[in-house]
């Protein structure tokens, strides 16, 4: 959540800190700020637009830094927004995270005679820089952070000091770029991809002093690291819309494209196995494993339920799926036998690296599943799981969630065919994946007829999505979808537990969604589909090619290519994520940036 950009170099530092929010926008956009040496802070409430607006004369000076804020402390406005500054306006803060102790630091500053304008944790910090500050913005910071609890991805400049840009972390991503033309600071490495593909990430605990043709970094404690930089593995066209109008829909149909990259170089359709590797160094220990323990949050967490369905059919492992968000909490007993596999796009997800770190404490192994090179998770984890899945830019998960349930497929065939897997469904399976993208491609042809079943449902203001067997998740995936990028309150819940009080609330203005593929459970499916049809509830289902009767008591239908009922999960839930795209372009919606909502969860 929100995000950090800032610029040290030879060119002129305002039109490169504003196009470095605007790429950085999906991480927050209640307000935003820059604050370039010379010139002093500009600010505005909402949307990156607001702020370029207000810079209405050219900003002169070569380095600056700027923040896109979602709110955690103190509403939306302009005082709240960031850069901070302390108390003599000499030193300039932006802050990710949240300081746990600010107001106990904030009642001190106070006695001191030190007032505050804003209601943020991100300025009592700043004002405590300052406080000790003496002759280094450095040692300053270093010494602040010592005082104080919780998480911050920081970048402060001192306008003594004007051309280096001081950087910290500590479970908030910071990530420095490294150009011919100066250098960057940046809270999420695609923003600088226009500019360089070489970049650093810091790691907890460390410090950076950035200028533009030099970096240093240390840890917390003062000990100098030598970090080299990484090339950045994306292209900077991934980042842009390539002709879409939102990047909601961009990624949608690049989900072909997503699939074949997730299984690249992984797919061993001949034999039916999976290479991964990833996992390799670890390959005994998981073939040996008595459990495992999923965990992630939103999306990740329905994608891990699809997996969970694979896992314990096909490679005989009793799987458990956790909300990250509870599992850091709560006492979990370790039988050595349990491996912890943390699924997240971002990497940085702050309850999934909590429950990753968990997991460690409790000697358990520990996976990642992510898509973010060179992200907290990624370097943490004992072992992974790459997605490859390129950016995703739109708040809203599509692509990245197909490509997670296309990993755990990858991770079935990888673990399946070590535990008694047949050959020949392991062959049927990695056929089907394969396989995959074609059928998806022929879902996305009928954009303009799911646009028309969208008109004709975005007046409503409740809906209910059920599912079975592996299409139990898919349906509280496709109910978390609608409700992300249209705000319409949306249920969701196994077909089986209608009549366990949900049907309750089912009326003629309360539309149902149904995945009824052609499966084992087709017929429980009908008989959930007669059961609210009885009570005059509009049905939309989402059925196989070929599969008869299911037009006769639905309102709508849309047909989807048939698979393996491993892979059908990944098809079923395109023609849902395409609904709630045209529902939310139909109501007017900013389907890119939903309200109250960020990209990446770096907060608790």
């Amino acid at each position: 959540m929100c995000g950090i950009f800032g610029y040290t170099g030879s060119q002129t530092a305002e039109p490169l800190l504003i196009k470095g929010l605007r790429a950085l926008e999906y991480r927050g956009y209640d307000s935003a700020g820059i604050f370039v040496p010379g010139y002093g802070v500009v600010k505005a409430v909402g949307p990156i637009d607001n702020l370029a607006t207000k810079i209405t004369e050219p900003i002169e000076g070569s380095a600056g830094i700027a923040h896109t804020r979602w709110a955690t402390h103190g509403a939306p406005t302009e005082k709240n927004a960031h850069p901070h500054s302390d108390a003599t306006e000499n030193i300039f803060v932006v802050h990710n995270g949240i300081i746990e102790n600010f107001r106990d630091i904030k009642e001190e500053l106070e006695m001191g005679g030190i007032t505050f304008v804003s209601e943020t944790d991100s300025e009592v910090l700043t004002k405590l820089i300052g406080s000790l500050y003496k002759d280094s913005l450095l040692d300053a910071l270093r010494e602040a952070l010592k005082r104080v609890r919780g998480t911050y991805g920081i970048a402060a400049i001192d306008a003594n000091n004007p051309d280096d840009i001081v950087v910290a972390r500590l479970g908030s991503p910071i990530v420095i770029g490294i150009s011919s033309d100066g250098n960057f600071v940046t809270s999420d490495a695609s923003a600088v991809l226009e500019y360089t593909k070489d970049v650093i990430y810091l790691d907890d605990g460390e410090m950076a002093v950035i200028s533009k043709d030099a970096y240093s970094i240390t840890t917390l404690e003062g000990q100098h690291k030598d970090k080299r930089p990484e090339k950045i593995p994306w292209e900077a066209d991934a980042i842009q819309k390539g002709g879409y109008e939102h990047f909601l829909l961009k990624e949608i149909m690049e989900i072909p494209e997503t699939i074949q990259s997730t299984i690249r170089g992984r797919l061993q359709t001949n034999v039916g196995k999976a290479k991964l590797g990833g996992l390799e160094s670890v390959k005994d220990t998981l073939v040996a494993l008595r459990r495992l323990a999923v965990v992630g949050c939103g999306s990740a967490t329905y994608a891990g339920e699809v997996g969970k369905y694979m896992l314990e059919e096909y490679a005989n492992l009793p799987v458990d799926v956790e909300l990250a968000s509870e599992f850091r909490y709560r006492e979990v007993a370790s039988n050595g036998g349990t491996a912890l596999l943390a699924v997240t796009q971002s990497g940085e997800t702050a309850d999934t690296l909590a429950s990753l770190r968990k997991g460690k404490e409790g000697d358990m192994l520990t996976l990642g599943m992510v898509n973010a090179v060179g992200s907290t998770i990624a370097r943490e984890s004992d072992a992974g799981i790459y997605n490859h899945a390129g950016p995703e830019i739109s708040v809203a998960s599509t692509k990245a969630f197909v490509s997670q349930v296309s990993a755990f497929i990858l991770l079935t065939l990888f673990l399946g065919r070590e535990r008694g897997l047949a050959v020949r469904t392991g062959t049927e399976i990695a056929n089907a994946l394969e396989k995959a993208p074609s059928d998806i491609r022929k879902i996305l042809v009928q954009g303009d007829a799911i646009h028309a079943i969208a008109k004709k449902y975005a007046h409503y203001r409740d809906f209910m999505y059920i599912g079975r067997g592996y299409h139990a998740p898919i349906a509280y995936e496709a109910s978390l979808k609608l409700k992300e990028v249209t705000y319409i309150h949306a249920e969701a819940y196994a077909g089986g537990e209608l009549k366990h009080g949900p049907i309750a609330m089912l009326d003629e203005n309360f539309p149902v969604v149904a995945f009824v593929p052609e499966d084992e459970v087709f017929e429980k499916m009908v008989s959930n589909i007669e059961e609210v049809r009885a009570r005059n509830v509009p049905v939309l289902a989402v059925t196989t090619e070929g599969t008869e009767g299911v037009e006769k008591i639905a309102d709508d239908v849309i047909y989807i290519p048939k698979a393996h009922k491993i892979v059908q999960p990944m098809l079923s839930v395109i023609p849902m994520q395409l609904f709630a795209y045209f529902v939310g372009i139909e109501k007017g919606l900013n389907v890119d940036r939903p309200r109250n909502l960020a990209k990446s969860v770096t907060v608790e």
